[in-house]
Formats: C-alpha cells, sequence, structure tokens
C-alpha cells in the first residue's frame, strides 16, 4: 500500500506540473489570435479573396484603387499601388499587410523595418493566381473555403474553354495594357485570351515577369494585323481615338473592333480576372466573329488618382 500510495503521489505531482505547463503555454498563445485578424490589403484583388472567403470584417485598410466589393470602398484607404500611408497603417495595428508584385518592394521593405508582418506574393499566370488563393486562404485560416473558391473559378474556366472550343475561329487580338510605351498583355490576360478562344498576337513576350519584357512597337502590332484591339490602362480611362489613330491601318480599326476592359475587372490578379474579367473577353469574341458591335463598355468607375495625401 506504501508504494501504491506513493506512486499516486508521483503521478498526481506530474499531472500539476503537466498542467502548470499547460497554463504557460496557453498564456503564451493568449497573446495573439491563432490567425490573423487586423489584415490590411494594399492590392484590390485581396480585398476581393478575403470578402470571397467569407472574411471582411477583419480587413481593416485597402488600397485606395479597390473598387470590389463596393462595399469594401467604406475601410479606410491606406495605399495606391506604388505607395503608402505608413503612418496610417501603423495606427489601425495590423496583424498582417498582404501585397502584390516586385513594384510593392520598397512597401514591403518599410512596413517590415517598422515591425510589420507583411507577405508579398508576384503571381503572374493562371495557376499561380489561384495558388494565390490558396495561400491567401490558408494565410488567414480559411484553407477548405479556399479549396471550395479555387475549385468553383476552375470548373467557370473549364466552361469558357468548352464554348471556346466550338467557336468557328479564333479572332487575332491585340491587348494593349498601357499606350506609351506601348505594353502587351501580361501573362494571365495572355492565358485568359487563349482560354476564351483567342490568339494573342503576342504571346512570346508573356513569360517576361518584367513590364519592360512586354514592350512593343505600334509598327509591329500593325504588322501582325489584329481583329479586335482590347485596351484596359490601369488606373487610367482608356482614349478610344487614340487607339484608333495610332493603329489605322489594322483590320480591328477598319472593322471599329475597339474595345476596353476596365483595369479593376482584367488588371488584377485574383477574382476578378477569372469571372467577370475573361467573360468579357468571351462577349468581345462572340461580337468579333458574329460581325456585330458590342454597345460601349462601361468604363469603371472614376478613379482616384493618388487618392489620399501620402
Amino acid at each position: 500500500r506504501a508504494v501504491l500510495f506513493a506512486d499516486e503521489a508521483l503521478v498526481q505531482g506530474h499531472a500539476r506540473v503537466y498542467v502548470g505547463a499547460m497554463d504557460v503555454v496557453d498564456a503564451l498563445l493568449a497573446q495573439a489570435p491563432r490567425y490573423p485578424q487586423r489584415i490590411v490589403a494594399i492590392t484590390e484583388e485581396t480585398t476581393e479573396t478575403l470578402y470571397r472567403l467569407g472574411l471582411s470584417d477583419r480587413i481593416v485598410g485597402v488600397s485606395c484603387f479597390t473598387l470590389r466589393p463596393k462595399e469594401a470602398k467604406q475601410k479606410p484607404t491606406v495605399s495606391s499601388f506604388l505607395d503608402a500611408n505608413f503612418e496610417k497603417i501603423i495606427e489601425l495595428k495590423p496583424d498582417l499587410v498582404i501585397g502584390f508584385s516586385d513594384i510593392q518592394a520598397e512597401i514591403a521593405r518599410e512596413l517590415a523595418k517598422r515591425g510589420v508582418p507583411v507577405v508579398i506574393f508576384n503571381q503572374r499566370s493562371i495557376a499561380e493566381i489561384l495558388q494565390t488563393l490558396n495561400a491567401t486562404a490558408a494565410l488567414v485560416g480559411a484553407a477548405e473555403k479556399g479549396a471550395a473558391l479555387v475549385d468553383e473559378l476552375i470548373v467557370h474556366l473549364r466552361d469558357v474553354a468548352a464554348a471556346a472550343a466550338v467557336r468557328p475561329r479564333r479572332p487575332r487580338v491585340f491587348f494593349e495594357e498601357w499606350p506609351d510605351p506601348c505594353i502587351s498583355a501580361i501573362r494571365w490576360v495572355s492565358e485568359l485570351i487563349e482560354l476564351a478562344g483567342g490568339e494573342d498576337l503576342f504571346k512570346e513576350t508573356r513569360a517576361r515577369h518584367d513590364a519592360k519584357g512586354r514592350f512593343v512597337a505600334v509598327d509591329d502590332v500593325i504588322a501582325r494585323d489584329p481583329d479586335v484591339i482590347i485596351a484596359s490602362w490601369c488606373g487610367k480611362k482608356v482614349k478610344r481615338d487614340s487607339i484608333a489613330e495610332r493603329y489605322a491601318q489594322t483590320t480591328a480599326v477598319e472593322n471599329d473592333a475597339i474595345y476596353e476592359i476596365p483595369s479593376e475587372l482584367i488588371l488584377q490578379p485574383g477574382p476578378a480576372c477569372l469571372t467577370d474579367g475573361v467573360d468579357a473577353i468571351v462577349r468581345i469574341l462572340d461580337a468579333v466573329v458574329a460581325g456585330t458591335q458590342l454597345p460601349a463598355a462601361h468604363p469603371g468607375e472614376a478613379r482616384r488618382g493618388d487618392c489620399f495625401e501620402l
């Protein structure tokens, strides 16, 4: 009995030590939530993704170019694409800032120096966009919802590709991302053009990660003679007359096949381009093949320049 009592006392002693250790760990964990709860999105697609995941309440700051969804515009604006109000971001006490592109590297560097957790994605292809959606969802503890969203987007892209496969021809497309210097389609746009049933006339440039690698000459555009010109100038309304003048000798201009897709729909590497963006391309290509004209596309909401005093 004495030995049994000693064993029980030892077990109880170990139990008290274990419980005490658990309390210490729990106290440490209580200093921060398991997943970020105060997120600043300095790029549009992150905001839309978090809304699609049902996590809009975690967003405490957004880019001033944010247009999707509309209610996101009520969030405090803390950045443009090229600059940020660092003091305002710090005041919001974020536990995570998410951005996009090497262009935002200096913003990320400054935030990191100030002790703010930062993640910068650099997706360029459709596959990388979907990977980034999954990674973003995992970061915020919504991996299953992220996987479901990705599956939904893949189904839509498959439907687009299947419909394009039965179109009688593939129109030649020049996509102008910027007018001066003239920049052709970034990789995900080029891939979406192909999925939608078009032929990107400057497909060879899409492998370049930098915009300079996608510079094209006006004479080269004319020489390749696009059936349709689609333009989307980031943060700036497309000047249709300018396009018609520069590419006057092309089939696209002769047939008045010049269209704008608002940049928030197609130049945002997130849910927008894989839904409304690619759908806009499909409508344009359908019209070109049918020889009909679409009504002038809504140019999107007015841009706000730098949006705030930095």
